[in-house]
């Protein structure tokens, strides 16, 4: 793992952490979605240097902000679903990021990619909403205990293999699966963000790599702090279907990123 970075490099880490943040609070995913590719472009660092730079980033609960932005409009999160979402999810971390070392990074950039585009899918495939039914976006589901703990071993698996935090995941599997509204869902992929779920990850990652990068690991986590509260006040703005399709764009774009990325490293 890299030590030591120019200024300029250390910049860059703050405007990628910052608009990485402001992803995160507008569309309620982790903000491993656009963090990673961001920084898998950064010169000088590979993909698994990436990976766990963001996985890292992500245990500061940057999150907060951006989940109490969504509860004031009215967009909270039960404490049920969080709960057996989030032990799924520490499973999951666990068991992808000890099959990310055993995996080359061209290879990990390619799953990343088949990885969003079959989220993608399954967002298009999804029927809209009701949208003039007011209780429908007011009331939670209640998803089986079975149901939201295979939600966050999904997401979790995700986020260790891939080094994102798995929001993408929670998000699309809320809304698609379990009919979540895209706000509820997206509230409670913040509100499971807020916990350092990722640490058995970023356990993983640091054991092989011998260290993290703390200076650049500090400048991101400032970004993502500034980035999520300005992204979850423009989201709670904004209506159900603006922001499905902002989270189509996003996915899309990280795909077609990474896979420009992994075809310039073969």
């Amino acid at each position: 793992m890299l030590e030591s970075f120019s200024v300029l490099q250390l910049l860059g880490g703050l405007a990628i952490g910052t608009f990485s943040g402001a992803v995160a609070g507008l569309l309620g995913v982790s903000p491993g979605g656009a963090l990673m590719p961001a920084l898998a472009l950064m010169p000088g660092l590979g993909q698994h240097d990436a990976q766990a730079i963001s996985l890292a980033a992500q245990l500061v609960p940057t999150s907060l902000a951006g989940f109490l932005r969504y509860r004031v409009s009215g967009h909270g999160a039960s404490w049920r679903t969080v709960v057996w979402i989030s032990l799924g999810f520490l499973a999951g971390a666990y068991l992808g990021a000890r099959g990310a070392s055993h995996l080359a990074d061209a290879t990990l950039r390619w799953m990343f990619v088949g990885y969003l585009l079959v989220l993608v899918a399954l967002v298009v495939l999804k029927s809209p909403a009701p949208q003039d039914v007011d209780a429908l976006l007011l009331a939670e589901p209640r998803g089986s205990v079975i149901a939201l703990a295979l939600v966050g071993v999904v997401a979790g698996a995700s986020s260790g293999l891939l080094g994102i935090g798995g929001g993408l995941a929670i998000t699309a599997l809320l809304t698609v699966a379990l009919h979540y509204s895209q706000h509820r869902a997206q509230a409670v992929s913040l509100a499971v963000n807020v916990l350092p779920l990722a640490l058995p990850a970023v356990f993983v990652y640091a054991s092989v790599a011998s260290g993290l990068p703390w200076v650049l690991l500090g400048v991101v986590v400032v970004g993502l702090w500034i980035g999520t509260a300005a992204g979850a006040r423009l989201a709670t703005r904004l209506e159900e279907r603006a922001l499905r399709k902002y989270f189509l764009v996003l996915v899309i774009s990280m795909a077609l990123l990474m896979a420009w990325r992994a075809m310039g490293s073969a």
